[in-house]
């Protein structure tokens, strides 16, 4: 079982490593909007049972270098489909199991294990565990909690005070 320290520490390594690799600019220009230090994340996401808390995006980070969410799939989930996404995407997964199938290949996330999806790759989730799947996503540069709305039929709401 990997431990609470674990899971931050390897959830804020893939987060600054997707940072480093994209390549961030601490240069704002004069209209960008200003950064929040903390907090408790922007909005959320939902759609056929799934669940994003979206934790850092342009509204709360000033920039969209990158997109920071934690995603909740339902055990009643189950496999959904093929999609494609637009900018890399890095899946960590907190608990329950993840059937993480890229480009045609099962892969079997457990907790502290990553999974990557590039830039057109075909990718497909499923909850292989009898518990629903809690995972962090890392999406760079920023932009696909817009298009999981215009594109794949995500509806947003305001997070609950």
């Amino acid at each position: 079982m990997v431990s609470r320290f674990g899971k931050f520490c390897a959830s804020a390594a893939v987060l600054l490593t997707v940072v480093c690799v994209q390549g961030f600019s601490p240069a704002r220009a004069d209209d960008a909007p200003a950064y929040t230090p903390s907090g408790k994340g922007t909005r959320l996401l939902e759609s056929g049972g799934v669940v994003i808390r979206m934790l850092v995006e342009e509204a709360n980070l000033g920039g969209r270098e990158v997109e920071l969410g934690e995603i909740t799939f339902p055990v009643e989930y189950g496999h959904g489909p093929e999609h494609t996404h637009g900018r890399l995407e890095v899946i960590y997964v907190l608990s329950g199991v993840l059937g993480h199938t890229v480009n045609g290949a099962l892969h079997r996330l457990e907790p502290g294990m990553v999974g990557i999806v590039r830039p057109g790759d075909t990718v497909a989730h499923a909850v292989l565990s009898e518990q629903p799947v809690r995972a962090l996503l890392v999406w760079a540069p920023g932009g696909e909690a817009q298009a999981l709305i215009d594109s794949f039929g995500f509806a947003e709401r305001p997070l609950p005070e």
